[in-house]
């Protein structure tokens, strides 16, 4: 039997490209909304994150573990979570920003209730570096759970790249350590939950067409051919064997 061939579906690779082209306009547009209330913000002497920004176990402030990660306490932090934002964003944006934005709002609740529920007392809580490490902790196991060899390295790559990241998960004054742990759980447990279920990550052999033809053909040739001759060898056999043979050669 005749070798398969491997091919690759163009739709999928399409697919892929249009969904990164999503992850790029919503990332964009993601810290284009940061920028402008943090320039907002600014102007108004950061009243906005004192006004909004989480206050530890305190009931009036629940609603604010949603507006916290949109708000900053300068420009150093914005900037600070700029980078690394847009980056972890995008990369667990590009297969697919539905999951994604489902991961972004399992992200933004449970690093902002860890917040709420273990931040030191007279503290206010505000910045995205809890989404931060959310996304880094979905980008360093949704190759494991998706069974994607490429997503894996890549996750190994932005854990080498960005390994100065994880020291901010110590305990340290004035850094919402709570936040980041909470958000890279979170991260971790997205993995799961939003891990591709269709099975498109592991590879399967797919026959082409022309081995389809070629391989089946040849078969159904053969046994045609078997046919054939085991009717003529039967209309030739018999006790009257030389009467069909005489007939035959005269045509008739």
């Amino acid at each position: 039997m005749r070798a398969k061939h491997w091919t690759v579906r163009t739709g999928d690779a399409e697919s892929l490209l249009a969904e990164a082209r999503k992850a790029l306009f919503v990332m964009v547009g993601f810290l284009a909304i940061l920028w402008i209330i943090q320039l907002v913000n600014a102007a108004d002497q950061y009243h906005l994150t004192y006004n909004y920004g989480i206050r530890p176990r305190d009931v009036r402030s629940l609603p604010d573990i949603v507006i916290a990660p949109f708000l900053h306490v300068s420009w150093v932090h914005i900037e600070s979570n700029s980078g690394p934002l847009f980056i972890f964003g995008f990369l667990a944006a590009y297969r697919g920003v539905v999951r994604f934005l489902g991961l972004t709002g399992l992200v933004i609740l449970t690093s902002g209730f860890a917040e709420w529920f273990t931040g030191s007392s007279h503290t206010i809580g505000a910045g995205a570096s809890g989404v931060v490490f959310g996304y880094l902790g979905y980008i360093l196991v949704r190759g494991f759970f998706d069974r994607r060899g490429v997503d894996i390295l890549l996750g190994l790559v932005m854990a080498l790249c960005f390994a100065y990241q994880f020291s901010v998960l110590l305990p340290q004054n004035g850094i919402g350590w709570q936040a980041h742990i909470g958000g890279l759980a979170a991260g971790v447990v997205g993995g799961w939950i939003f891990r591709d279920r269709s099975g498109a990550g592991r590879s399967a052999p797919t026959v082409t067409a022309e081995a389809v033809t070629l391989d089946n053909a040849a078969p159904a040739t053969t046994a045609a051919a078997a046919v054939a001759e085991t009717a003529a060898a039967g209309a030739h056999s018999g006790p009257r064997a030389d009467l069909h043979r005489q007939l035959d050669d005269l045509g008739i």
